[in-house]
């Protein structure tokens, strides 16, 4: 098999990444910073060639991939299974205000145990299978080439582990920026990371810790 490199991009910073709330399927736009993040993230990649570009449907992946595409309408390509996990009931609010008025599901949450359900939402077992799918679909439409995905935090941790085969189970022990550069290859050898975390392109001022 040719080799393939996915570069997958976290969307910029929106108002609820700021106030700590949870956004899931919410359909919330970049903020101020997201969007200068995202001016930055095409800046980065501008100069860069692209087999195919794909994008969450979500409004705050789409801005932060339209200023790397010359032609954004007509070049890429939203897709719903690109979209954050469903978190249900505690989409809206704070970490505070799932664990007073949601206890259960928040324990849910927060336990990374695949196979529980989340109320009104995905377990992280079917979020897993949805991000892994789209990802070895992509892979089979896209062997050989360099393809560009802008999605959210939840879809880098799941495409990371199902690189490394590290389980759901295990809590993250790598970092998740918004406006991140981060780049798989495939080979004959299966998945690899070429580099994680990248924010070299953003300055000072709008890079933002992990969250």
């Amino acid at each position: 098999m040719e080799a393939m490199t996915l570069v997958l991009v976290r969307h910029g910073e929106t108002s609820w990444n700021a106030q700590g709330r949870i956004q899931g399927h919410m359909d919330i736009a970049l903020n101020q910073l997201g969007i200068a993040q995202a001016k930055a993230v095409g800046k980065r990649l501008a100069g860069e060639k692209f087999d195919a570009i794909y994008s969450s449907d979500l409004i705050r992946a789409y801005q932060t991939a339209r200023p790397a595409v010359l032609e954004p309408d007509r070049t890429i390509v939203r897709d719903q299974r690109l979209r954050e996990r469903h978190l249900g009931v505690l989409q809206g609010l704070t970490g505070e205000e799932a664990k007073a008025g949601h206890p259960a599901a928040w324990s849910v949450f927060k336990s990374r145990n695949p196979d529980l359900a989340l109320e009104g939402g995905e377990s992280l077992g079917e979020f897993s299978r949805r991000v892994v799918g789209f990802v070895e679909y992509v892979l089979s439409l896209h062997a050989g080439g360099r393809v560009l995905m802008v999605t959210h935090g939840g879809v880098l941790d799941a495409a990371y582990r199902h690189a490394l085969g590290m389980p759901l189970s295990v809590p993250r022990d790598f970092p998740i920026y918004n406006a991140s550069v981060n780049v798989l290859c495939h080979d004959d050898h299966g998945w690899r990371i070429e580099s994680w975390g990248d924010v070299s392109h953003l300055p000072q001022e709008l890079a933002m810790d992990d969250s």
